[in-house]
C-alpha cells in the first residue's frame, strides 16, 4: 500500500512550501518504504510514499495523463484495473505503465468524478486538475483505506493518508472537538467523518469531494449505499462462486502474498477458496497466547492441515504496557479496540513472510455473524409488542434498581438488557455495542465537560444514518449501522494502522463491493436461523471446511484484557487514574475511575472495556511529549553516528 498527502491552494497560486511538505511525507514513510515522489506547481503540492505491489518498475506516483495535466496521487488496489485499462485503449488513452496507479488519471479524464463508481477496489485517491484547477478527492466505498483533510482559514486544502502528516503541516494542533471525545468513550473509536481534532475530517467512505480554485468550499457527496430491500431467494453456490470471485481478484501482486488465518469460519474460507486458484501452498499466519481460552491456533492449525498450507504461528507473551504505547502512536488518535494489540503484534509476524495478506475481514457485518445481531432482533420483536409509554415505564425503573452482577450467571445478569429494553430501536442497538454505557459515561466526565457537551450524545450518531437504512428489518438496520460506523470506524482502521505500521496490505474478500450488494439482498432467515449468524455462509462452505470449524461459537480476536487489568496492567491502571495527566485535562471526575478501577481489580465488577477506553485515552494524551522525546533520541543517535 501506499501513503499519500498534499497541500492545494483553492483561493490563488501561491506557492507551496516544499519543506512542509516533506514534512508530511516523512510522517507516512511507513505506509510506503519502497519510495517518495513528489510534485509541486503553482499553488499544488502532491506527495507519495510507496509500498511497490503492482508493477515494481513503473508504478511510481505522482502518475500523469498523457499531457502532464491531471496528476494522480492514490492509496489504492483497483482490482480490476486490467479490464478498465483495456476500456480505456478502446477510447484512445494511452498508458506508458502497467500499474493500477495509472488508470486513475485516465478514467479521470474520461468519466470525470463518476470514474470511482467504476472502480473495484480499497483506495483513497487525490487527482489535481491543472486545466480545470479541480482537486478531487475521493474514498472507497467500504473505507478500507483511510483520507483526513481541512481547509484552512487562508484557503489551504491540507489533505493526508494520517492524522500525523495533516498535524505536521498545521503550526499547531487544533483543539479537542469535545463531541468526539464523547464519541470515543461511547464507542471505543471516534466514527467517521468527525476526527479528535477540531476542523480535521476524514472523508466518509463511498464520498467523494470536488474542490475548484476560486470556487465555494463544497461537502463531501455520497457515490454509494447500500439497498437491504429482499430481492430473490439465494442457492449457497451462488454466495461460493461470489466469493470465489472476489478472492482471485485480491490474489494478483507482484510480490509475495499469503492470509491471515484465524481458524474462524470466516479467515478458513478464504483460505479454502485461495488454496483452490493457487498453484503453490498458500502461506497462512497466526498467532495465539498462552492463555488457552483465547488462544485459536488448534482451528488455524486444523485449517492448515486440510488445505496444506505453509502455515506460520507463534505465540505472544506481549508486553501489555509496551503496547499500548506503541499503538498509541500507531493510531493517532484515541482508538480502544483491545484487538488492534493482536492484530498489530499479527501483522508484524506476516510480514516477515509476505508484503500482502488476505483476511476474513467484513464477513461478519456482511452475512450477520455478531451474535449482538440476535439479540438486538430478540429486543426489537418485544419492543414493538409493547407500548412505548408502558416499555418505559416498567423496564426502566428495573433497569435503574437491578444490580449490575457481572460475577454472575449470564440468566441473572439483566440490568442491561432491562436497559435497552427501555428505550427506542436506534438507542437499543447503541447499547449493543457501546463499550461505556450512557449513564456511566457521564457519571465519570467532569461538571465542566458536560456543560461543554451540552445534550450531545454519542448515540446521535447512529441517528444520523438510520434515516438512510431504507428497512424496517432489525437485522438488516443492524447491519447497517456497522456497514456504516463501526466497519470503517473500527475494524477497518484498526486493520490499517497495524499493518501498516509493518508496511504489510491487507486486502477483504469479503468487502467486495458487488458481493456486499448481493448479500444484502437475502432474507434474514438466509442470514440468521435460531441463534447462528451466516447461514448461507455456512451452507457454501460445508463441503470445503471441516464440521469443527463451521460449527463453532464465534470468539472475537482479542486478548484477555480484563484479567491483565487485575494483573500486569494493574499498576499501569492506577498510575494512570492517580496521576497528572487525565487529571490536568479537566474532562473526567477522576474519584468516579478510581472507585471503578479498585472494583475491578479486586474482582467484584468486570469494568474491562471503559478502563481499557481510558488507558488508550491517557496514551493518546501523552503521545505529543513522548514522541518528541523520541524523536529527540533519533537525532541523537543519528548524530552520534
Amino acid at each position: 500500500m501506499c501513503g499519500i498527502c498534499g497541500i492545494v491552494d483553492i483561493r490563488s497560486r501561491r506557492p507551496i512550501d516544499r519543506m512542509r511538505l516533506l514534512r508530511m511525507q516523512d510522517q507516512l514513510a511507513h505506509r510506503g518504504p519502497d519510495g517518495a515522489g513528489e510534485f509541486v506547481a503553482a499553488g499544488v503540492g502532491l506527495g507519495h510514499r510507496r509500498l511497490a505491489i503492482i508493477d515494481i518498475d513503473g508504478g511510481r506516483q505522482p502518475i500523469f495523463n498523457e499531457t502532464g495535466r491531471v496528476a494522480v496521487i492514490a492509496n489504492c488496489e483497483i482490482y480490476n484495473f486490467r479490464e478498465l485499462a483495456g476500456d480505456l485503449t478502446k477510447h484512445g488513452h494511452r498508458f506508458s505503465t502497467r500499474s493500477d496507479s495509472e488508470v486513475i488519471a485516465h478514467a479521470w479524464e474520461e468519466w470525470d468524478q463518476y470514474c470511482v463508481e467504476r472502480f473495484n477496489g480499497m483506495f483513497a485517491i487525490a487527482i489535481w486538475d491543472a486545466d480545470r484547477e479541480t482537486l478531487f478527492l475521493a474514498r472507497d466505498r467500504c473505507g478500507e483505506k483511510p483520507l483526513y483533510y481541512t481547509v484552512t482559514a487562508d484557503g489551504l486544502v491540507v489533505f493526508a493518508s494520517e492524522l500525523g502528516a495533516i498535524l505536521a503541516a498545521l503550526p499547531e494542533a487544533p483543539a479537542f472537538d469535545v463531541e468526539a471525545i464523547e464519541d470515543y468513550f461511547g464507542y471505543g473509536y471516534v466514527p467517521d467523518p468527525k476526527t479528535i481534532y477540531c476542523g480535521i475530517k476524514k472523508l466518509p467512505p463511498g464520498h467523494r469531494l470536488r474542490l475548484t480554485r476560486g470556487g465555494p468550499i463544497s461537502e463531501p457527496r455520497a457515490y454509494w449505499d447500500i439497498d437491504f430491500a429482499v430481492r430473490s431467494e439465494t442457492k449457497a453456490e451462488e454466495l461460493a462462486a461470489r466469493l470465489s470471485r472476489a478472492v482471485e481478484l485480491r490474489m494478483f501482486a507482484d510480490v509475495p502474498l499469503g492470509a491471515f488465518l484465524s481458524g474462524g469460519i470466516d479467515s478458513s474460507s478464504v483460505v479454502s477458496l485461495m488454496s483452490e486458484v493457487s498453484n503453490h501452498p498458500v502461506r497462512t499466519c497466526s498467532i495465539g497466547f498462552g492463555d488457552r481460552k483465547v488462544d485459536e491456533r488448534r482451528y488455524a492449525q486444523l485449517v492448515s492441515n486440510r488445505f496444506r498450507t505453509d502455515h506460520i504461528a507463534e505465540v505472544v507473551e506481549p508486553d501489555a504496557c509496551a503496547l499500548i504505547d506503541r499503538l498509541a502512536l500507531a493510531y493517532g488518535e484515541p482508538f480502544a479496540d483491545s484487538s488492534a494489540l493482536p492484530t498489530y503484534l499479527l501483522s508484524g509476524l506476516t510480514r516477515r513472510h509476505v508484503t500482502v495478506a488476505l483476511s476474513g475481514d467484513g464477513g461478519d457485518e456482511v452475512f450477520a455473524g455478531y451474535p449482538r445481531y440476535n439479540e438486538y432482533l430478540r429486543q426489537e420483536q418485544l419492543r414493538t409488542l409493547l407500548p412505548t409509554s408502558f416499555r418505559q415505564a416498567l423496564f426502566g425503573p428495573l433497569a435503574r434498581h437491578y444490580p449490575k452482577l457481572d460475577w454472575a450467571p449470564r440468566v441473572l445478569r439483566g440490568k442491561a438488557t432491562f436497559e435497552s429494553l427501555a428505550v427506542d430501536e436506534v438507542e437499543g442497538y447503541f447499547r449493543c455495542v457501546t463499550v461505556f454505557p450512557t449513564a456511566l459515561r457521564h457519571a465519570a466526565y467532569s461538571g465542566d465537560f458536560l456543560s461543554r457537551l451540552r445534550d450531545y450524545s454519542a448515540v446521535e450518531v447512529l441517528r444520523a444514518h438510520a434515516p438512510r437504512s431504507g428497512t424496517t428489518d432489525p437485522v438488516a438496520r443492524a447491519q447497517y449501522f456497522d456497514l456504516k460506523v463501526g466497519l470503517p470506524g473500527a475494524m477497518l482502521v484498526k486493520v490499517d494502522r497495524a499493518s501498516m505500521a509493518h508496511s504489510l496490505e491487507v486486502r477483504a474478500p469479503f468487502l467486495d463491493h458487488t458481493l456486499i450488494e448481493w448479500a444484502a439482498g437475502l432474507e434474514r432467515r438466509q442470514k440468521i436461523t435460531g441463534l447462528s449468524g451466516k447461514r448461507v455462509l455456512k451452507r457454501a462452505m460445508r463441503s470445503r471446511l471441516p464440521n469443527a470449524i463451521i460449527d463453532r461459537p464465534k470468539r472475537g480476536f482479542s486478548p484477555p484484557v480484563s484479567a491483565w487489568l487485575r494483573l500486569q496492567l494493574a499498576d499501569r491502571l492506577r498510575e494512570v487514574v492517580h496521576g497528572k495527566t487525565l487529571n490536568a485535562s479537566g474532562l473526567f471526575a477522576m474519584g468516579y475511575f478510581r472507585k471503578m478501577t479498585e472494583r475491578h481489580i479486586s474482582g467484584i465488577s468486570d469494568y474491562s472495556r471503559p478502563l481499557w477506553s481510558l488507558l488508550m485515552f491517557d496514551a493518546f494524551l501523552r503521545l505529543p511529549r513522548e514522541s518528541a522525546a523520541e524523536m529527540e533520541g533519533e537525532r541523537r543517535a543519528i548524530a552520534a553516528g
